[in-house]
């Protein structure tokens, strides 16, 4: 399908957030980038996955002990995806591109292309969330049902249950097949992939070299085989599965929408910003811990709009957001606990698979 246009309107509801957004950062003198909160988090992550992964790799630790440090270099590997790779790939991290630009390929160190996420994330996702045929994110057949506009399988009934086996599986299907789907294909489900330039194919390759010689070249030629694929599964699993549930938490619940634009017009009903808080919600973010670990991620409407903006000031702009909201008679989707997020995200996959 085409990509959808969205409704423009006079009075902007997305121009008066801005408005205010932008008198809030001239007020306090502070830039909306990274500051040294974001910059010494992304140390200790880095550094912490160095050092886990090279006493798994080098020091030989016992059985279980390296199945409990696999299982936290996986939770390490996600959380440096949400907190260092996220920001730096919106122009986020640091008022610097050189900074951003470190950060955001930290990803081609853990497995996936850089390239291919700017594509699929920042400008299919960002633009079109939850439009069913543009939005990949929302496209897991033959597996799974995440919308209502999309064709009903018997297996489904049962996703609610299964859901949590192939969450686990995406950091595996990531490195090893989505991408290089999008690369030859050269699409992202429907929406084509612009051309790549001959520094983009190599990157690609190179970072997928580098991560395959970390995962598994290296740990075989140290600890053995079996010992190396049990290792890798366990933390690929986790990071999977971490990384699934956080970003679904954010879309597919109960109270988002999954608007489908006019078939005659190809136009979407609402405004971009709109849009954008109708298909989106937030999670646990009065729980600072969560929210350190997510690298804000459970503030899902404010990083929609305001993708450029640092996930370390999202507290302090969700309360302009929700303001704007309830002036513009717009609902505001949050969960006050994340495992209200979680019952929530269940019930949906229910719903979706009978309904």
């Amino acid at each position: 399908m085409h990509t959808p246009k969205f409704t423009q309107t006079n009075a902007s509801f997305h121009g008066e957030m801005k408005k205010r957004i932008s008198e809030y950062f001239s007020r306090t003198g502070q830039s909306s980038t990274g500051n040294y909160k974001l910059w010494g988090k992304a140390i200790i992550l880095l550094l912490s996955w160095a050092a886990v992964y090279t006493h798994i790799v080098f020091f030989t630790p016992s059985t279980l002990q390296a199945i409990f440090e696999c299982i936290v270099l996986g939770g390490l590997t996600a959380a440096i995806g949400f907190n260092v790779m996220h920001d730096g790939a919106h122009g986020s991290f640091s008022k610097y591109p050189v900074m951003n630009k470190a950060a955001a390929v930290t990803l081609g160190f853990l497995g996936g292309s850089h390239f291919m996420w700017n594509v699929k994330h920042n400008v299919i996702h960002h633009a079109y969330t939850n439009i069913d045929g543009v939005d990949d994110d929302i496209d897991a057949r033959p597996f799974l049902r995440m919308a209502p506009t999309q064709k009903k399988h018997a297996i489904y009934k049962y996703q609610h249950i299964y859901f949590w086996f192939f969450y686990c599986w995406l950091h595996v299907f990531w490195i090893f097949f989505s991408d290089f789907k999008k690369y030859f294909s050269h699409k992202i489900g429907d929406i084509p992939v612009k051309k790549m330039k001959f520094m983009d194919h190599f990157w690609f390759w190179a970072y997928k070299l580098v991560s395959y010689t970390l995962f598994l070249v290296l740990p075989i030629l140290m600890v053995g085989f079996w010992p190396t694929i049990i290792g890798f599964f366990t933390m690929t699993f986790v990071a999977g599965f971490v990384i699934s549930i956080i970003f679904q938490l954010a879309h597919t619940v109960e109270d988002t929408h999954f608007p489908m634009p006019d078939v005659v017009t190809e136009r979407m009903e609402d405004e971009w910003a709109i849009h954008q808080i109708k298909t989106t919600a937030n999670f646990a973010t009065r729980n600072r811990v969560i929210s350190w670990l997510v690298g804000g991620l459970n503030f899902q409407i404010e990083h929609h709009l305001f993708p450029k903006i640092s996930h370390i000031h999202y507290p302090a702009i969700s309360r302009i957001i929700r303001q704007v909201c309830k002036e513009y008679g717009v609902v505001y989707v949050e969960y006050p606990r994340l495992h209200q997020a979680v019952a929530s995200h269940v019930m949906f996959l229910k719903r979706m698979g009978v309904e």
